[in-house]
């Protein structure tokens, strides 16, 4: 399986995950340039928009999906998030959720809010 279908599987599940907890999904997917893109804009129960940003492993054995996160990814992200809420402005609240995601030898998923 390659990283693209991997990581389109974890945001598959991440997305279910969300809606289950009550997240309403807004976009996926969102490009702003070729290293800001934001996996799952979505608004939590207490509407706050959330920008979610979805590291799938298919194991742990190179390690937890969470160490993909980066300060440079992070400030991609963070970059992102201000520019959406440029053409959103009506959004007051908003934070940013990372979901790591395993997918074997069972579905593990992580949900680290307001990172």
């Amino acid at each position: 399986m390659s990283n693209k279908k991997t990581g389109e599987i974890g945001e598959n599940i991440a997305a279910d995950y969300i809606q289950k907890i009550g997240y309403k999904i807004i976009e996926r997917n969102i490009h702003f340039s070729k290293n800001c893109e934001l996996d799952i804009i979505a608004i939590d129960k207490s509407n706050t928009l959330v920008a979610i940003e979805v590291k799938t492993r298919k194991t742990e054995i190179c390690g937890s999906p969470l160490e993909a996160i980066t300060s440079t990814k992070y400030q991609n992200i963070k970059t992102g998030l201000i520019s959406y809420l440029q053409k959103h402005p009506n959004y007051k609240k908003h934070r940013i959720d990372v979901i790591a995601i395993i997918l074997t030898p069972s579905i593990q998923i992580k949900h680290l809010r307001n990172v």
